[in-house]
């Protein structure tokens, strides 16, 4: 008997592109870490322009021809994220304000679906690190509210940054997760 590879995301020939947008997650976050004054406003688009990014590319993954398994998350997960990043690119004052509340949809709903992938993975060997990244999602993105709620910049910045560094490893994590096994490409 074959053993086969279960994984809730899928094989798809294209890992690398979400490595490359993983990897520039964890750039940005870096950058607007040591750099703060560079401004919230700045954030925000940034932040907007990866995520209508990672939408498209959510959208390219779910749409081909040889879908992976999961292709549902990835289509919903790609039209979430390019509606938030086109809203925070349209207004820069529209995008000061509701920046954290955004933010802390895309955090927990990509929680929500890491926690749900986790338990559908279980005969995986690490597939507690996927809940335990679904539920530190979920949490950021609970702080993104209370954050947005208190009106307090300085803990957005903050959390800003270490969302756009703690974001790209999980994406980068699950680039990996999507490799095809040899020989099955």
């Amino acid at each position: 008997m074959k053993a086969l590879k279960i994984n809730y995301w899928g094989q798809s020939k294209y890992w690398w592109i979400v490595l490359v947008i993983g990897i520039l997650l964890v750039i940005g976050g870096f950058a607007y870490w040591f750099w703060p004054a560079a401004g919230y406003a700045v954030a925000s688009q940034i932040f907007g322009w990866l995520l209508i990014l990672a939408g498209i590319v959510q959208l390219c993954v779910s749409a081909g021809e040889h879908r992976p398994r999961g292709w549902g998350w990835w289509l919903a997960g790609g039209v979430i994220d390019m509606f938030v990043g086109f809203l925070l690119v349209r207004s820069v004052i529209l995008s000061e304000i509701v920046f954290p509340y955004f933010l802390a949809v895309v955090f927990i709903f990509w929680g929500i679906s890491a926690v749900i992938g986790s338990v559908g993975s279980r005969q995986g060997k690490y597939w507690w690190l996927y809940l335990v990244n679904g539920v530190l999602l979920m949490l950021i993105g609970f702080f993104f509210l209370e954050a947005g709620y208190l009106q307090d910049m300085m803990m957005v910045s903050f959390l800003s940054a270490l969302a756009f560094i703690y974001w790209g490893f999980t994406i980068a994590m699950t680039a990996y997760d999507m490799k095809p096994l040899p020989g099955r490409e």
